[in-house]
């Protein structure tokens, strides 16, 4: 078997993309999708459909959620499993509004005839984003808790009942090289695969079911150094890397009995672990701006369509 055969028997695969070709050439378990990738999936050839129905409905809002529903929706015809549907990072630090925006997008899936249950809903882990992705699992809306970049964040989301996490690889280590001007590390003392081996760790040896998906990768080699982690997204580039790789992949995790419980995580410990890690509370700002620098590119991609060029 090549690697990526190899990692798919470890961890379960999720392409980090919204490309149909991809996604039909690697067969991943799940998809994940985010602002920027909706960007990117809109200039395809494959959803000018798509994208020429989200501006039909006149609105730029519910244009954008349509073409992401709409984009989903493709998704969910490949995969077999999940695809994650993010809510727009300007509602960040509203939970109501979070919740409300996540209703709002499982019920176009429902109009599209996509259960919840194929769809995990992307939130920022800030501490409101904690409290949406608690009221929402109770309601039966599975959440995605992204951009992860320390423990505490991971550990909030798993108390509040987040069905997955996606902790950040590649943008820790890239802080890491910017900060301490190292111009790489040897995969052992990568700062983003030491920072999910972490997590992992944390989370089986307390018995969180929550999964841990480990994303944001820059290299094969980060890949490799977290196999057996719950679920790895992955982008196409290194899926092909990987699936050309012949050479053995073995287990770099593995799951271990819980045997330890911890107390709950309060908002005033939340918000001063994250003030008080310039790494995390850096990336995670940059993470939210980046995603609504994106999100107001595709607003304005729609808004050039002329409603007559729709068809």
């Amino acid at each position: 078997m090549n690697a990526l055969e190899q990692l798919k028997t470890l961890s379960v695969v999720v392409a980090d993309t919204g490309d149909l070709d991809a996604i039909r050439k690697y067969q991943p378990q799940d998809c994940t999708t985010n602002p920027s990738l909706i960007l990117k999936a809109a200039e395809l050839p494959a959803y000018a459909e798509a994208l020429r129905k989200a501006q039909q409905l006149g609105d730029v809002e519910a244009a954008i959620d349509g073409l992401t529903v709409g984009i989903g929706t493709e998704l969910t015809r490949i995969v077999p499993g999940y695809v994650s549907t993010e809510v727009d990072a300007r509602l960040s630090f509203d939970a109501d509004a979070m919740i409300a925006k996540a209703r709002h997008l499982i019920a176009l899936y429902g109009e599209q005839g996509v259960g919840r249950e194929r769809i995990l809903i992307k939130l920022a882990t800030t501490w409101e984003g904690v409290q949406a992705a608690r009221v929402l699992e109770a309601e039966g809306i599975r959440c995605n808790l992204t951009l992860v970049f320390s423990l505490e964040q991971a550990i909030a989301a798993a108390q509040a009942g987040a069905y997955l996490i996606s902790p950040f690889v590649g943008r820790i280590t890239d802080w890491y090289k910017k900060s301490t001007g190292t111009a790489d590390y040897p995969v052992e003392t990568d700062p983003g695969v030491q920072s999910v081996r972490t997590i992992y760790s944390h989370f089986k040896a307390h018995g969180y079911p929550t999964v841990v998906m480990g994303a944001s990768f820059r290299s094969a080699a980060q890949v490799r150094a977290l196999a057996g982690c719950d679920r790895l997204t992955v982008s196409p580039a290194l899926l092909g890397e990987l699936a050309a790789d012949q050479t053995p992949l073995e287990a770099a995790l593995t799951p271990v009995a819980a045997t330890r419980h911890e107390a709950t995580l309060s908002e005033a410990d939340f918000r001063w672990a994250l003030a008080s890690n310039p790494m995390a509370n850096d990336k995670l700002a940059e993470g939210i701006r980046g995603f609504h620098a994106d999100t107001e590119k595709l607003r304005k991609l729609i808004g050039q369509l002329e409603p007559a060029a729709a068809g």
